[in-house]
């Protein structure tokens, strides 16, 4: 079974089993409906003179995109193959976020800054009729320079969930320096990409003057990086620069297969497409699992509030039922008979369950009352204060997924009422880890054949 059925396949099995889920649950589905839509894809992301258009005009055979040491391209520009008859074919952004068969309808809300910047070019190169390249604006560092009109990040962050390959590339003059870079590693990445999708790249080093510039320039960019990370081991970085480039006093021999390699990487990216897909699913459907985890044990408690409540009330009842009439008689004079009297008299009618009746209808109002106007917003507000008192974190792994859906807990606790208690969070649990265990190991199973 090819890469394709089996993302089709797995595609079929979350809407089946899943998409019901993370509508009830309020969970986030555009990030993994996106990565399941569409081709496997590769970003290009780093400083404006980082070398990003260079590559891709490389990889594609022609001058597809400008090149030069100043900004040229402020737009997200997705390279890719279609038809021989499309090639040259641009498609603005307007009708990519506009259309249901590609994964970037959810980019609308990047606003129409955003969408002006953001066009998809067809060309004449079959390597890229199963996967895209993604050319990205040159990350900036001056504050004054920042207001591009949209969250960049925010875009970056989107277009990294959906990527199978994150190229962040660095030039010698720049090594990790740019603010927005810096940003990049530290905050947006991690929680967009997996390290395993992250390739690091140093371009340009022709430009270097000498060996000691270079090793000078990848020392500044390995420092950088450790900060940035804050890891001690530095992944692999590439060193590389143009074919064309021009005479340069450095020795570039050590490096002439740096390139190859990266090119070679980026179009064996797709060949893990499904494995990445799995990945996100894994992911999303573990924070799914601790939201529907945590939800029910919310529930259990309000079920405990309200069975507790209701044996009171049942008790109360009781008594008001042959109590009322009698206590009433005692304060005011009225009913002549109270309902125990009738009974020991052996005369009891209808006209003496006025009071009984009475007396229940007040208790079951009351209780009915304490319960939805005192009781259960106080639990409720008591959960919302301590959320954590739901689960039981006892794992860096739980953890760290808490902290991701925290918030959405809390707005779901926030809608929560009495009606929704039992809403069937244990069946859907069972249904969760069903789907981990049995539907994603048999995927994984597949890939390996």
């Amino acid at each position: 079974m090819d890469a394709k059925e089996l993302q089709q396949q797995l595609k079929q099995r979350v809407e089946q089993k899943l998409r019901p889920l993370f509508s009830k649950y309020n969970q986030d589905y555009t990030d993994l409906e996106s990565a399941l839509k569409w081709k496997p894809t590769v970003l290009l992301i780093g400083n404006y003179s980082s070398g990003k258009s260079t590559l891709i005009n490389e990889l594609v055979g022609e001058e597809i995109q400008r090149t030069g040491q100043s900004p040229t391209d402020d737009s997200f520009t997705i390279i890719t193959h279609d038809t021989p008859e499309s090639a040259g074919q641009e498609i603005p952004g307007s009708s990519l976020v506009n259309d249901e068969a590609l994964p970037f309808t959810a980019m609308k809300k990047h606003g129409e800054q955003f969408i002006s910047h953001f066009r998809l070019k067809n060309v004449a190169l079959p390597a890229l009729a199963d996967m895209a390249i993604i050319d990205s604006p040159g990350m900036l560092d001056a504050v004054t320079e920042n207001d591009r009109g949209y969250d960049y990040m925010a875009v970056i962050s989107q277009l990294a969930k959906l990527a199978d390959l994150v190229v962040l590339m660095f030039d010698p003059h720049k090594a990790g320096t740019i603010k927005e870079t810096y940003t990049a590693i530290r905050d947006t990445l991690p929680e967009s990409a997996g390290e395993d999708r992250i390739v690091f790249v140093m371009s340009r080093i022709d430009e270097c003057d000498s060996t000691s510039d270079l090793v000078r320039s990848f020392g500044t960019l390995c420092w950088n990086l450790s900060q940035m990370t804050g890891r001690k081991d530095i992944p692999h970085i590439f060193l590389t620069y143009a074919p064309d480039q021009k005479e340069t006093n450095l020795d570039l021999s050590p490096w002439t297969t740096e390139r190859a390699e990266l090119t070679e990487r980026i179009f064996t990216a797709p060949t893990f497409r499904v494995y990445h897909i799995l990945q996100d699913i894994d992911r999303q459907v573990n924070e799914l699992q601790l939201t529907c985890q945590a939800m029910a044990s919310f529930s259990q408690k309000a079920r405990d509030l309200t069975w507790n409540s209701l044996k009171f009330s049942s008790v109360a009842a009781i008594l008001a039922f042959f109590f009322t009439g009698l206590i009433s008689k005692l304060l005011f004079g009225f009913p002549e008979q109270s309902l125990l009297e009738a009974m020991f008299s052996g005369e009891t009618t209808m006209a003496h369950m006025a009071f009984p009746l009475a007396g229940v209808t007040m208790v079951v109002v009351t209780s009915w009352t304490w319960l939805t106007r005192l009781s259960f917003p106080h639990l409720l507000n008591k959960i919302r204060t301590n959320k954590r008192c739901l689960l039981t974190l006892d794992s860096e792994y739980r953890r760290h997924l808490w902290k991701k859906i925290e918030k959405n807990v809390d707005e779901l606790l926030f809608r929560a009422n009495l009606g929704q208690i039992f809403g069937g969070h244990r069946r859907n649990q069972s249904r969760i880890k069903q789907f981990l265990q049995q539907d994603v190991a048999q995927f994984y199973d597949n890939i390996k054949k």
